[in-house]
């Protein structure tokens, strides 16, 4: 292989890694999934025991355990807000649970136990994943690099030491240090965690590169432009970062009816407590009272009203290949009013194909004789097109000859012998060398004008004919884009970091008038904000690092999950694990089915706490009665969302053109 640059050995020490390590919370390192595990197991085992009709003895100290083990927690935390002023819902439901054990109850104050317990564990374990997915991307960026001085000398140093003005060597294969500017060399660097673009960009004097790609074949050296805090890396790692906390006011705006709720449930209890003893009422029927009005009001029958439903989406979802987070998303997912895109992972497969053969008249050749004679000069190379070039052959079951001689000039192509002919394979624009008139320049610029990317085939000297290479549209990406129209009410618009021409042949081919190309991580972002102040609901399809802020930044965030990028699935609310795009559209379907279920359920459950919440204050309210009250409405809601666990709810939110 050729460079402008002789390659050194590096230097000791300097050896780096080429792919980021991964640091993963382990899910019982965090203590709330410990307690919230250690609760659900103690309430499985105590259980059955108590449906039997055992001895207290033999499921009393099992139930206590789950209070302890669940409860203690939530009550911790809720004694510590009451310290600043502050009542919370984690504190009111340990209550309303120790309440119930009281008057006997406690089977339904250790099922509120381990429901509470499990929703804390959960919101652990994605705020851990979250932040170990933000860690992984600042690893992206190597840890040193190699610093040239002005004597020629070299040395290694951390990359955070890194100024303005230094120049850097990137030797091949290492990651860059610092976004800059290339000096002197040439390569190909694969920017794909920055721009998302499927395949590596030529590189030489004068072009921009970026902290954290991947060097390709050839040496490089780069003068800082940036500070390594200002680097579009740190930058997008500081973009999901402020895009999270955006999420705040809606957090507020819970705590707050939280805090209303709370502290109407306080005082209507002990009112409904220390009234009637003032005025002379016996203590154990007032407590009676009390407890049954602490157990009618609880919100147990509201949490359910709303769980099952979007539970029951999320795992049918989940057995058709698609991932929600939370319940919160599953809910949120229905709401969306708009939906951006990305193109090269999302509406294609992210891999390049040979997608046209066209020899030259005056050549002679045949397509398949074409391709057999760039696939063998191809063979050796390890970059993506000629990977393309060579499936290309093998589909067609052509004999691929072996070759003599082969040499790669990166940003160039290869050369090489072939049955005794020397055939050369690349850049028309570099390989034509100027001659713009040759029928080979207009055919390369006829196929780039239809978005591919051209490749001359040269033999011995003279131009033979080209080959054309695209990413592959998804077979659903049209039906989904109308799917997608139809249930937002608007059609989706495409945000790319690939070059205009391809992307507007591909938005042409499934349906997108609205093409945003040539897109950094930060115009991704602008473009979804851009919509949100627009009061629209945005929701974002990507699968790269560079799609992950805007993944952040949207209402709702779907990741592409067979080759998306660790921050990509972390940040994104939602991920297509299988890459079936279709199933997007049926989700968001899907959701709006639950979320009106969540409506019913909320009805039906106000309509029971109402109902009995006034039967206890306006009469008499027997404790069983008020009990039966409160378990039936809890199943009556429970069973009317578990409808969404069938396979034919699947069916009918795919069947859906409205979400209806």
């Amino acid at each position: 292989m050729t460079s402008t640059l002789t390659r050194s050995a590096p230097p000791p020490g300097a050896t780096r890694d080429a792919v980021a390590p991964k640091r993963r919370t382990r899910i019982f390192a965090l203590p709330e999934a410990r307690w919230a595990a250690a609760a659900l197991v103690l309430f499985l085992v105590a259980l059955p025991l108590y449906l039997l009709e055992t001895p207290g003895w033999a499921w009393g100290p099992l139930f206590a355990l789950v209070y302890a083990t669940g409860g203690w927690e939530p009550g911790w935390a809720g004694l510590q807000a009451l310290k600043e002023k502050t009542l919370d819902v984690d504190l009111l439901m340990v209550v309303a649970a120790l309440g119930a054990a009281a008057i006997g109850q406690v089977l339904d104050g250790a099922l509120l136990i381990v429901i509470f317990a499990t929703s804390g564990a959960l919101e652990a374990i994605a705020t851990a994943r979250t932040a170990d997915s933000v860690r992984g991307l600042l690893d992206l960026a190597p840890a040193t690099a190699t610093r040239l001085a002005d004597d020629g000398g070299e040395e290694t140093v951390p990359t955070e030491r890194l100024r303005v003005g230094d120049t850097i060597l990137v030797r091949p294969g290492e990651r860059i240090g610092a976004d800059g500017r290339v000096l002197d060399g040439a390569s190909d660097v694969d920017q794909a965690t920055i721009t998302g673009e499927p395949l590596p960009v030529a590189k030489e004097t004068g072009d921009e590169v970026f902290a954290g790609t991947l060097n390709g074949t050839g040496a490089l050296r780069v003068k800082v432009e940036r500070d390594p805090s200002d680097s579009v890396i740190a930058r997008i790692v500081a973009m999901v970062e402020e895009a999270a906390e955006t999420k705040a006011p809606t957090q507020l705006f819970i705590e707050k009816v939280e805090q209303r709720y709370s502290l109407g449930m306080v005082a209507a209890t002990l009112a409904l407590f220390a009234l009637p003893l003032v005025f002379g009422a016996a203590l154990q029927p007032t407590l009676l009272r009390a407890m049954t009005f602490m157990i009618v009001a609880s919100p147990c029958a509201v949490v359910l009203a709303t769980m099952p439903p979007l539970l029951s989406a999320i795992a049918n979802a989940g057995r058709h290949g698609v991932l929600v987070k939370s319940a919160v998303v599953m809910e949120r997912l229905g709401q969306i009013d708009a939906v951006a895109l990305d193109k090269t992972g999302t509406l294609t497969e992210g891999t390049p194909k040979v997608t046209d053969v066209c020899p030259l008249p005056a050549s002679g050749l045949t397509e398949d004789e074409l391709l057999r004679l760039a696939a063998a000069a191809e063979h050796p190379s390890e970059h993506p097109l000629a990977r393309a070039v060579v499936d290309a052959a093998r589909g067609r079951d052509l004999q691929i000859p072996p070759v003599e001689d082969f040499n790669s000039t990166p940003g160039t192509g290869v050369t090489a012998r072939v049955d005794g002919k020397t055939v050369a394979v690349g850049s028309p624009a570099r390989l034509l060398d100027g001659h713009d008139d040759h029928p080979a320049a207009a055919l390369a610029e006829r196929l780039e004008s239809e978005g591919r990317t051209a490749v001359l085939v040269i033999v011995d000297g003279a131009p033979v004919g080209a080959l054309g290479i695209a990413d592959r549209l998804r077979d659903e990406a049209t039906a989904t884009v109308a799917s997608l129209a139809a249930l937002s009410g608007t059609a989706p618009i495409l945000l790319t970091g690939d070059n205009p021409r391809a992307a507007a042949r591909l938005a042409d081919e499934v349906g997108i008038a609205d093409v945003r190309a040539g897109l950094l991580p930060q115009d991704k972002v602008a473009a979804v904000r851009e919509l949100t102040t627009a009061g629209r609901k945005v929701l974002v399809v990507g699968d790269g690092v560079n799609d992950a802020p805007a993944l952040a930044a949207a209402h709702t965030g779907i990741a592409m999950g067979r080759a998306g990028s660790d921050l990509a699935l972390e940040t994104a609310d939602a991920v297509v694990v299988r890459d079936e795009l279709a199933t997007i559209p049926t989700v968001v379907a899907l959701s709006r089915r639950a979320r009106r279920l969540v409506v019913q359920n909320l009805v039906i459950a106000g309509t029971f706490i109402t109902g009995l919440v006034v039967w206890d204050l306006a009469g008499t309210l027997p404790l069983p009665l008020g009990v039966a009250g409160h378990e039936g409405s809890t199943v009556i809601v429970g069973l009317n969302g578990l409808r969404l666990l069938a396979d034919g709810a699947w069916r009918r939110a795919r069947g859906s053109g409205d979400g209806g």
